[in-house]
Order: C-alpha cells, then sequence, then structure tokens
C-alpha cells in the first residue's frame, strides 16, 4: 500500500485579489505572453478569449503552475504564489478532455483530490455528497464516467474541481466537447454554480457567446497580447481597436476615405456610398476604416442611406443572413424578412452604430478568422 501523502497547506480562500504583474512565458524566441497585468476579485468570472495561438491557455497554465514565467509574478494578495507548486496553490481545473479515471466511480473521482490531500475519509464523504447535490449527479454516484453523457462527465469534473474548496476556479475550454444544446445547458449550469460557490473563475474560451453570456469582464487576446479588458457590454458595444471588434461579431468591415469630421460625427465616402460614423481614435488619417454589427444594419431608408443588390441568403432559423453588394463592398445584415439574390434594397445603419477605426492597412492589424455573427 502506498505512503498517504501529507496535508497540503492551501492558500486562503478568502482572498480578496489574485493579481497577476507582468506575466510573460517564452517558448524559445517565440512570445506566447506578453506581459500579462490582470486583477481579479474574490468572486470574478473572468473570461480569456481569443482565436487558437493568442496565449490565453498559455495564460491558464501559467497561473495553475504548469507552466513557469519567464517573466513577472502572480500574487494571491500579499503572497507570491508563482514560486510555488501547483498543488500549493491549491487551484481547481477543469480540463478540457474532463481528466476523470475511467475506473473509478462518479463518487471517487470527486473525492480523488481530498484524498490525495489526507483528508479524513467522513470528511471525503460529506464533501463529496455536497459536491454531488450542487452539479445534481447524486443518483449517479456509483456509475462509472463511461456511462455518463458528455453533460454529466463535465459535471462530475467541475465536482471534482469544487470539492477541494478552492480559492480559484481554472477552466480550459470545459465545453467545446459537448454539441450545441449541452453546451447552451451547461453555461446556464455554470453560471449558477459560480454563484454558489462564490470562487474566482478563470474561463478560457474562443467563443464570444459564452465569453459574453457567463464573463463579469472579458479579456482578448491575440498573438499573446491582451488588447482589451472590460466588462460584456463595453466589449460588446464599444471595442478597442479593430482586432476585437472582428472578434466581437462586426463582420463588416471596409475601407473609406475620411472626409471630414463634425460635433464628433465622421463622414465617410467609397465610390458613390457616403455615411457619417463614430469616431473611436483621435488617430485618424485620411483613410479609415468602419466596423458594423450585420444585425445594425436595416432594411429601409433613413439615416446613412445605403442601396445594394442582394447576392446571397443563409437561412438561420428564426432570421437570414443575407450578403448585399454595395458601392462600399459587400454589407452583411440579419432580416427577419426573406430576400431575393439580385432583389434591389434599401439600407439604413444609424450613425453611432458605425464605429470609425484608423485603417486597418495602417494599423496593421491582423485578421482573426472570420465567423457568421450569432
Amino acid at each position: 500500500m502506498s505512503e498517504a501523502r501529507p496535508n497540503v497547506e492551501s492558500p486562503s480562500h478568502g482572498f480578496e485579489e489574485l493579481r497577476l504583474d507582468r506575466v510573460t512565458r517564452r517558448f524559445h524566441e517565440t512570445t506566447a505572453l506578453d506581459e500579462l497585468t490582470l486583477s481579479i476579485r474574490r468572486g470574478e468570472f473572468i473570461a480569456l478569449l481569443g482565436p487558437s495561438g493568442c496565449g490565453k491557455s498559455t495564460a491558464l497554465n501559467c497561473i495553475a503552475g504548469l507552466l513557469p514565467l519567464t517573466g513577472g509574478s502572480i500574487w494571491l494578495d500579499e503572497r507570491r504564489i508563482d514560486v510555488l507548486r501547483p498543488e500549493e496553490r491549491g487551484f481547481g481545473m477543469v480540463f478540457q478532455n474532463y481528466a476523470l479515471f475511467p475506473h473509478m466511480s462518479v463518487r471517487r473521482n470527486i473525492g480523488f483530490g481530498l484524498q490525495m490531500r489526507g483528508v479524513p475519509r467522513a470528511e471525503i464523504r460529506k464533501r463529496t455528497d455536497a459536491a454531488l447535490e450542487l452539479v445534481q449527479l447524486g443518483a449517479h454516484a456509483e456509475k462509472l464516467p463511461g456511462q455518463l453523457s458528455g453533460g454529466q462527465q463535465q459535471r462530475v469534473a467541475l465536482a471534482r474541481a469544487v470539492v477541494i474548496d478552492p480559492p480559484v476556479i481554472l477552466m480550459d475550454e470545459p465545453l467545446s466537447n459537448l454539441d450545441a444544446k449541452l453546451r447552451l445547458e451547461m453555461r446556464h449550469e455554470l453560471r449558477r454554480i459560480h454563484h454558489e460557490v462564490r470562487r474566482a473563475t478563470i474561463y478560457v474560451t474562443h467563443d464570444q457567446d459564452e465569453a459574453l453570456s457567463l464573463a463579469d469582464r472579458i479579456v482578448v487576446l491575440h498573438d499573446g497580447v491582451v488588447q482589451q479588458i472590460g466588462t460584456p457590454e463595453e466589449l460588446y458595444g464599444r471595442p478597442a481597436n479593430l482586432l476585437v471588434a472582428r472578434f466581437m461579431g462586426y463582420r463588416n468591415i471596409l475601407e473609406f476615405d475620411l472626409t471630414g469630421t463634425d460635433g464628433g460625427t465622421a463622414q465617410l465616402a467609397s465610390g458613390g456610398l457616403q455615411l457619417r460614423g463614430s469616431p473611436q481614435s483621435t488617430a485618424l488619417g485620411s483613410r479609415v476604416t468602419a466596423a458594423i454589427r450585420p444585425e445594425e444594419i436595416a432594411l429601409g431608408s433613413s439615416r446613412n442611406a445605403i442601396t445594394g443588390t442582394v447576392s446571397q441568403v443563409e437561412y438561420c432559423g428564426r432570421d437570414y443572413l443575407v450578403d448585399v453588394v454595395t458601392d462600399a463592398g459587400i454589407l452583411y445584415l440579419r432580416t427577419e424578412r426573406r430576400l431575393q439574390p439580385e432583389e434591389r434594397v434599401q439600407l439604413s445603419v444609424a450613425p453611432e452604430r458605425v464605429l470609425v477605426f484608423p485603417s486597418e492597412s495602417d494599423a496593421g492589424a491582423a485578421t482573426p478568422g472570420e465567423q457568421r455573427a450569432s
């Protein structure tokens, strides 16, 4: 029989702040994470959002202690923790592939971390029962993971992370292996459980909808560099730059000449199309880039009238995603009205919904993979 492991003293979960101070991670000549500075309050839900390779999982692994830092430090209140081993930090972690032991029952999987910490058997039973109740799996306690659905397995992984009573819960794209229906259900469950346990949660995702629906604040990363930190409402309505705008669903990205400004409104022209927009920077040149959400474009002539020809119509269930050819390029809009290819249409968009940034070519911004706005 192997020797029982000693108790591990974890940092207090009554902490006030987890602080990342210029956290950097390099792999040889590649900087995967560049001076990430972030303060996370107790009970706060933070989403690390960005495309593949942006540095979000690297950041999570640095916080967990699975990757050593190349530079910077991590603090739990006044205690520096990046010098501690992963098990000494006491964080709970939910992996993308669940990482459950297939030969152990649900109950034993959940209680495994407590067993490794040398917690008495009666206490393990009590805390495991509470975790089973929290994730609503009491009836499945003696089953093996292979007998559960994907959503149930995810709940087991979450219960295992919560049962050790961690100060921080780390989640690495935990819903990516679930189908669309289960993803929606588990979003609701994650938020419910977060509110009940009131632990700080750091959640990695490439899905803007997940980040918007779950997080108190979102950190957008690109090439290891923070692009913007803010509430879902701030990122959705006022992206800091074109990189964030593209990732937050501003699919219409068009180049214009800046012909003038008037009372905080930018006057734009491209071919025969003229628009008025809302400048997002004081450093606009003669060429600018406008970003517009598909859902902000309306059928009918009003402010910022646009004429175009329908080229493609995609049925999305509750509405249609329509491609319209205009003098400035292709515009994408969402509408409940069924349009036909080759149909001429009048469109409009409110000037405050036309976000104007410095020219994309001047800014040298990279372009994340395009996706349909949801």
